[in-house]
């Protein structure tokens, strides 16, 4: 069953590839959502697909990429009915 996940991403998270890394690893798990920055130096991804592989992306992200400081990863469920086709920056 396919499930939707709000993740907020804060530390040094701009800057360091970790939008283009996102996508990667998303598309790696078979997952759809977006990616984008938001003004407050976070990152903001939601993520659809199914539970084993969001939780591989949550894995994923409290590490992030080579140069990222990742201090809090926030996951919460995202309840807007939207369906994407892809994984994209936004």
């Amino acid at each position: 069953m396919s499930e939707t996940l709000h993740i907020i991403v804060k530390g040094r998270v701009q800057g360091v590839y970790f939008r283009a890394n996102t996508q990667k690893q998303a598309s790696k798990f078979n997952l759809k959502g977006l990616v984008r920055n938001l003004p407050d130096n976070s990152v903001e991804i939601i993520a659809q697909g199914d539970s084993d592989a969001l939780q591989q992306l949550i894995t994923w992200c409290h590490k992030g990429p080579l140069l990222a400081k990742v201090s809090e990863v926030i996951i919460n469920p995202h309840h807007d009915q939207c369906e994407f086709s892809a994984f994209e920056i936004a």
